[in-house]
């Protein structure tokens, strides 16, 4: 996921980028080469002087507009009438000074949004050499809004508009250039409607649904409303400043009397092993009998080094560690990394080399998630000159603190990060607002999959906040479900469970991807077809294509019927089918709520679910895990989402 930026304290965020000079000013998405919806009253805005007039003409029309007069904040906003889809066509603003703006298209504008995965630039994707070297369409137009995050609202964003080509695509984005899924949906939409499009990404890796809320809607809702408040409200401020320090010292100070390592001083190779157990490195925590834990853990290995080696310089490599390192050898700390899944390479000096026994030891400090070595054995060996030799294998570990054992980590007031509660709100959608757009894109879920009750409630609230900011409705807003992944502990079907939930919700559409993720990878590279399965929904539900089927099945009902279970489903295209001729990944249970293995079958428009092993069953399951992959699709080819029929 995207590298996360400097921290900014809130009392150093600009709210306002009020013009204070005579000149009028232009938002950096109000520019050259940008596309207007069309047939539409288009929303343009800026700054001046306080108190003067501003006015605007497209090359289209035959006049300027009405006058409108900047604000006492040096703030106007007024609207142009666009004409069909087409241009290239200039605009004018004058002030005091003119502005002229060029090649401007007008056509169909969408906002694309979400973390990593919408964020993946072309760079990354399936065969990325041709895809980039193809990717020119001139009707395409491309934004991305860069990063930034903000305690309160911002009124501009950096970035600038592009033509789509071969560049701009490499380039235009802060994760291996343009967002791919964003860039398929784009290109499709053109192909179809052969007008322009205009995209606009606003998308960061690693963060949150509550990153992307509105303050006014966060306010509302008690999980983050204290935070929200404490953002905008200096006093409150400076009260949690006062709790957080205490709150830090005391974690500190729990944290250094449970760290034994540095204490008992580990890394010295004469340290007493006969506590210390039997581990296979390469191996993370949570793939050996460490478990599911994050904190401290010290490995140690004896290496027997040939006489020809002693006192020559040589280079040990560890691979990819999570989180951080700090590697001993012989005693002698020889390097640290605190970059996440970054892969390590220390040089030894040759004093600390030497025949026989030499002893390095590693300390591995994990935060959260997945912790310990990401390497493949192949990775880790220790070289001098020409000769290698392979260091994977039995070694020794044991742990020197876990950090559930410790008081929680106290969040630091003001410190806005992009997982603070609506700092990419205020960052990377106000500075957009209000700019006239079609619909929004999303692809987004990673994050928040431990909270996926929580979700239930803020994804809609995430939603309803944008549309309230626009103004104009209920605009389409289309979404990717996120793809079966190893979350470990965490069962990401209840996240999808949300995320379907969301239906119900007016003028918005799912795409499901469980057969195109990668369980290994979060970031699967196919982003065509998420793409592709986005542009469906609009065109059937934006733009005319009524025949155009553009959901898989989705579970709608259920009937009791003996010894089994009738499925009903929406969705159903020309008819359901079952990849590679058989249903799986069904599970039935009875009263006991014990889910067995069973057994499915398609009867006409609906699935019939049993199992000998329960006479009576009350509840079916289907792909409801980490790695349920879909059997289920319709002839179109498009798979079904995982669901259950229970509330357990």
């Amino acid at each position: 996921m995207s590298m996360i930026k400097k921290f900014v304290p809130v009392v150093l965020v600009l709210v306002s980028a009020v013009n204070l000079s005579a000149a009028v000013k232009l938002p950096a998405v109000v520019s050259d080469n940008m596309v207007l919806q069309q047939q539409s009253d288009a929303r343009l805005w800026g700054w001046a002087t306080p108190g003067e007039k501003v006015v605007v003409q497209g090359s289209w029309a035959k006049a300027f507009s009405k006058p409108v007069t900047a604000d006492e904040e040096g703030r106007w906003k007024t609207s142009i009438r666009t004409p069909k889809a087409g241009g290239p066509h200039t605009i004018t603003v004058k002030g005091s000074n003119t502005l002229t703006l060029k090649n401007i298209l007008i056509g169909e504008v969408w906002v694309c949004s979400g973390q990593s995965n919408m964020e993946l630039g072309m760079n990354w994707i399936n065969n990325a050499t041709q895809e980039v070297a193809e990717a020119n369409h001139p009707e395409i137009r491309l934004f991305n809004v860069n990063n930034t995050k903000s305690a309160l609202p911002l009124h501009d964003a950096t970035g600038q508009w592009y033509e789509c080509n071969s560049e701009s695509v490499a380039t235009c984005g802060e994760f291996g250039g343009f967002s791919a899924a964003a860039y398929y949906f784009g290109r499709k939409l053109q192909q179809q409607l052969k007008v322009p499009i205009g995209l606009i990404t606003a998308d960061w890796g690693g963060t949150l649904a509550e990153s992307w809320t509105s303050s006014e809607m966060l306010l509302t809702m008690p999980d983050f409303a204290e935070q929200v408040r404490i953002l905008s409200d200096k006093g409150a401020l400076k009260r949690a400043m006062v709790q957080y320090e205490t709150d830090l010292a005391t974690r500190q100070e729990a944290m250094k009397k449970a760290d034994a390592g540095p204490r008992e001083k580990w890394e010295n190779p004469k340290l007493d092993e006969s506590s210390w157990k039997r581990i296979k490195v390469p191996s993370t925590f949570e793939e050996s009998q460490i478990g599911e834990m994050d904190g401290v853990v010290w490995y140690r290995t004896t290496l027997e080094l040939p006489a020809d080696l002693a006192g020559k310089g040589m280079t040990v490599s560890l691979g990819a560690i999570d989180d951080e390192d700090i590697t001993y050898f012989n005693g002698a700390k020889i390097g640290e990394v605190k970059g996440w899944n970054r892969a390590r390479s220390y040089k030894i000096e040759g004093s600390l080399v030497k025949a026989g026994k030499n002893v390095l030891a590693i300390r591995v400090k994990d935060h959260r998630g997945a912790g310990g070595f990401a390497a493949k054995p192949d990775d880790m060996f220790v070289q001098s000159g020409e000769k290698k030799i392979a260091i994977a294998g039995q070694w020794l570990y044991k742990i020197s603190f876990d950090l559930s054992s410790l008081p929680p980590a106290p969040r630091l007031p003001g410190r806005v990060r992009p997982y603070t509660p609506t700092s990419l709100y205020n960052g990377m959608i106000s500075p957009i607002v209000p700019y006239t757009i079609k619909g929004a894109i999303w692809y987004q879920g990673e994050g928040n999959c431990s909270r996926a009750t929580q979700y239930q409630t803020l994804f809609p609230n995430m939603i309803q906040s944008w549309r309230d900011a626009w103004g104009t409705g209920d605009f389409p807003f289309y979404y990717v479900q996120i793809a079966p992944f190893n979350y470990h502990d965490t069962n990401s079907a209840f996240l999808r469970e949300a995320q379907m939930m969301t239906l119900s919700m007016k003028n918005v559409g799912m795409v499901v991807t469980m057969d195109i993720g990668n369980f290994s990878n979060i970031h699967p590279r196919n982003k065509r077809d998420v793409g592709l399965r986005l542009a469906r929904w609009a065109l059937a539900k934006d733009y005319g294509q009524k025949d155009l089927v553009y959901s898989g099945p989705i579970y709608k009902s259920m009937k009791s019927e003996g010894g089994k279970i009738r499925l009903s489903f929406d969705y159903t295209g020309s008819g359901m089918v079952a990849k590679d001729g058989k249903l799986a990944n069904f599970m039935v249970a009875g009263a006991d709520k014990t889910f067995v293995q069973a057994t499915a079958t398609i009867e006409n428009e609906s699935i019939v679910v049993a199992s000998d092993d329960v006479a009576n069953p009350v509840a079916v399951r289907y792909a409801f895990d980490n790695a349920g992959l879909p059997s289920l699709f319709n002839q179109e080819g498009l798979p079904a989402s995982s669901f259950r029929t229970d509330s357990w």
